[in-house]
């Protein structure tokens, strides 16, 4: 009973501690203990008190004298105590629950008196392997608690190890100022950071990487990047966005398997298709950026009388990639390819992308061909869908097209129907809304340099006018045949502010904001943005499942045969294109903002350009009109800036890693 006199023992932060009681109440105590300290303690965390009573009226020093004595006695008799010996002579017993004393006396062979007990509790705490205390009893574990208690103990003891091991791993890198050598723990460690810092504390092994970079000294947020950047492991430019997605980068051996194997039948089976026409004859022309190398699409015109045949040749890449290949299940995993300023992730392996798919001049390749005869006003008079035989006869630029549209005849008449064209959908309500391209170009790795492209330039629109003409008549073709399909349709704007065709970058940036949301629907709706009927894609099956999809649709009806996916089809492609987009748009546009802010990294201090758009009473919304990036600053007490005006602001700070960047006045 614990009473005053009595010594007792119990646990603080890990540590057992001796103590005289000199004072007691029902549920407290008051103590000195071997430190020479007076405490009040709950009985509750006693752990041991003593048969013998003792003196408690002596001086401070010398309780404490004896105490540290006896715990000193006691510190000594654990080291004659073997745990495991006693365990098993327990076994032969029939309970499992003890009384301390009686398994001290085995332990010992002799009375126990308070010290000994004390001790065997102490070596029970210290150990929890084979036995536990609960409620005043020594309980003894079966014999398959112990092997798990001891798988656990030995997988705990690998894990400080790693720790250790990590943490002294992790100085050499950030000290190291050449090549570390890593070894199989070093990498093992590396990994263990890498994962915590893109998954954070979703990551499989997220305390373990915490103790190691506390243990190693690296508490900032970027400190695992850093260490992985020195270790050669990531690049000082690593994609993290891409990486926290865990979005698809490699194809998988049957992918890459079949694309070769595609690649080795060669093009000349397609003249054995009596549905594929061949228009070897024709003259198709792609117009794209000077870099490009997955070319999606031709075109073609002549005059017929007073009317022109339009030749809008696509890719035939459902020719290639059908439903049932490694290749299709795989470009619905990406959903479209994606570009960044360093590189792209292609929805198909580049031996079809640039290769096999991609109209390449003076190549013979497979295509759908939507020939469509348009009057001198640009109205449809018929369409044809053939899966077709082409030969690109000339590759133009944007640039080089743009220098040649009023001279070269097929440019000039279809220059002359893209104004027609492009005319018709405004009339309809239409909404261009155009905005320069950003480029952002990367050199030696490091420098970082970004210029804007105008969009709306005669060859830029020609083959948009051309590609939107080519995806609403095949919204219509699917459409008008009762067959399901996936079609892109948009409700009208909330308001409108801009009317017909404005370049004024505050108003165009206005109604962007009020635009309501594009959809992805099984049955045609209006598309309001682009004053159309009903509008799909087709014309980038290299890069967006949506215009695969839609193509093998067209394939079957062109072709008479059953109809290729079903609406119920349809529906489960609609879930998985708006899952996959979102998710590389994501990283796209986290992307694109990090070069933006490398690029500004450079110009801090410097005042940079911005147009108002919004003027709060918070906060003030503003465009960096050089490079088209979207700041916020509070708004200033005084003389409060218009919505429309441009003005100049500092960069105060700029981190493109730490994804923070902050203006000024």
């Amino acid at each position: 009973m614990a009473t005053v006199g009595k010594l007792i023992e119990y646990l603080d932060s890990g540590k057992f501690l001796c103590a005289y009681i000199t004072g007691a109440q029902a549920k407290r105590l008051r103590l000195i203990n071997q430190n020479g300290r007076e405490m009040n303690l709950p009985l509750s965390r006693v752990v041991h008190c003593s048969e013998k009573n003792h003196s408690v009226e002596l001086p401070r020093e010398e309780l404490t004298r004896q105490l540290q004595e006896t715990a000193e006695t006691r510190k000594c008799l654990m080291e004659q105590i073997n745990l495991q010996e006693i365990w098993e002579l327990t076994s032969d017993e029939p309970s499992d629950t003890f009384q301390p004393a009686f398994l001290a006396e085995l332990s010992f062979g002799k009375d126990a008196d308070d010290d000994i007990v004390a001790a065997f509790l102490r070596s029970v705490f210290m150990d929890r392997l084979f036995f536990k205390y609960k409620e005043n009893k020594v309980i003894a574990h079966s014999a398959e608690q112990v092997e798990q208690l001891r798988n656990q103990r030995e997988k705990e003891e690998r894990i400080q190890a790693l720790i250790a091991m990590g943490a002294e791993f992790l100085k050499k890198v950030h000290s190291s100022k050449r090549d570390l050598e890593i070894g199989s723990n070093g990498e093992e460690c590396l990994a263990i950071i890498r994962d915590f810092y893109i998954a954070g504390a979703d990551s499989k092994h997220a305390d373990i990487a915490r103790k190691i970079l506390k243990a190693a000294g690296f508490n900032r947020p970027h400190d695992p990047f850093h260490l992985l950047v020195k270790a050669g492991i990531w690049d000082a430019n690593e994609n993290i966005p891409l990486l926290r997605n865990n979005l698809p980068v490699v194809f998988p051996l049957l992918g890459i398997q079949q694309a070769e194997m595609l690649l080795q039948q060669g093009v000349d089976k397609l003249f054995q298709d009596p549905a594929r026409k061949d228009f070897t004859n024709l003259r198709p022309m792609t117009i794209d950026g000077p870099t490009t190398l997955d070319f999606d699409d031709a075109v073609t015109v002549e005059q017929q009388g007073e009317n022109f045949l339009v030749g809008i040749h696509i890719s035939d890449v459902a020719h290639y990639v059908r439903p049932e290949d490694p290749l299709f299940i795989e470009a619905m995993q990406r959903g479209i390819s994606i570009y960044f300023p360093e590189g792209q992730i292609p929805m198909l392996p580049r031996h079809l992308s640039q290769g096999i798919c991609s109209l390449i001049q003076g190549e013979l390749r497979a295509a759908l061909s939507f020939m469509i005869l348009l009057s001198d006003e640009a109205e449809v008079l018929k369409l044809r869908i053939f899966p077709s035989i082409i030969k690109v006869a000339r590759r133009l630029t944007y640039e080089e097209a743009d220098s040649l549209i009023k001279t070269d005849p097929e440019l000039a008449i279809l220059n002359d129907l893209r104004r027609k064209l492009r005319n018709k959908r405004l009339d309809a309500g239409a909404l261009l809304l155009p905005f320069p391209d950003v480029n952002i170009h990367i050199h030696d790795g490091t420098k970082v340099q970004v210029s804007l492209a105008d969009t709306d330039t005669p060859s830029r629109t020609l083959i948009s006018e051309m590609m939107i003409l080519a995806n609403t008549q095949a919204a219509r073709y699917v459409a008008d045949r009762m067959a399901p399909g996936l079609f892109r349709a948009q409700k009208p704007p909330r308001k409108r502010v801009v009317h017909g065709l404005d370049n004024d970058l505050f108003l165009n940036s206005k109604q962007r904001k009020m635009l309501s949301r594009g959809e992805l629907l099984i049955n045609a709706q209006p598309h309001s943005g682009l004053g159309v009927t009903q509008y799909t894609t087709v014309t980038s099956p290299i890069r967006r499942l949506l215009d695969l999809v839609m193509q093998h649709q067209i394939h079957s009806l062109v072709r008479r045969e059953e109809i290729r996916f079903t609406e119920e089809m349809c529906k489960d492609f609609t879930s998985v294109i708006g899952r996959t987009l979102a998710r590389a748009n994501n990283v796209r546009q986290q992307r694109h903002r990090y070069w933006l802010l490398k690029y500004l990294e450079a110009r801090k201090g410097q005042p940079h350009n911005a147009l108002v758009l919004e003027s709060g009473p918070k906060r003030t919304f503003l465009l960096l009109t050089d490079i088209l990036l979207n700041i916020d600053l509070p708004t200033p007490t005084r003389n409060r800036p218009e919505p429309g005006c441009r003005i100049s602001v500092k960069l105060t700070r700029v981190d493109a890693l730490d994804n923070t960047l902050r203006f000024e006045w």
